[in-house]
């Protein structure tokens, strides 16, 4: 399915508030190995800290009423944006993940009706930051069409559906289970990097 469509986005905003944050949780699980990859070559940022924020949110899908203050994880999460004078593609990609994962904060704390749409194209618009640097090609319309085309950007798209699909299903604590790990990629980033 083309994500161009609106199809893509009405049907994620048609979701249910939980099933959104479901959806965003799975995308920052696969962002994750980035900010980890990040956090390893130049020592700035602590990937279990981001871990933590993202293991309470889903543990706030799967239990109703436990009482986390989400407030606090984000204060926690600002801290673990890389330098900002550090403009490298890594420290970008690294500052997308906790900018997703802020993002989905925000629903918790009750804001943001388009988070869920800002995250998707969080994670898309790293791809495609990658494919221009991998690819070097300078035409713009080459590079849409390369970008449209290469392997890394159809693989977001179909594990986007497929994470959108499993969000509009019922979400007990299997089904979000399944999705963490749909997530996790086996430590595969949106960006096929691993930090094995």
């Amino acid at each position: 399915m083309s994500q161009s469509s609106g199809g893509f986005f009405d049907r994620l905003q048609a979701l249910p508030l939980r099933g959104q944050q479901a959806f965003m949780a799975a995308l920052c699980e696969r962002l994750v190995p980035n900010y980890a990859l990040y956090a390893e070559t130049t020592g700035h940022g602590d990937v279990k800290a981001l871990r933590a924020v993202l293991d309470l949110v889903w543990e706030r899908l799967s239990v109703k009423d436990v009482r986390i203050d989400f407030d606090r994880q984000a204060e926690k999460l600002a801290e673990l944006e890389p330098p900002e004078e550090d403009d490298s593609f890594g420290a970008r990609r690294a500052l997308e993940a906790v900018v997703a994962v802020s993002a989905l904060l925000d629903t918790l704390r009750g804001e943001s009706p388009d988070s869920v749409l800002e995250v998707s194209r969080t994670s898309r618009g790293g791809v495609r930051a990658f494919i221009e640097l991998t690819e070097g090609e300078e035409d713009a319309g080459k590079l849409a069409a390369l970008t449209r085309e290469h392997p890394l950007m159809r693989e977001e798209n179909d594990f986007q559906d497929a994470v959108l699909e499993a969000a509009q299903g019922h979400l007990d604590r299997d089904a979000l289970k399944a999705l963490r790990r749909l997530g996790r990629n086996e430590g595969v980033s949106n960006l096929g990097l691993t930090t094995d």
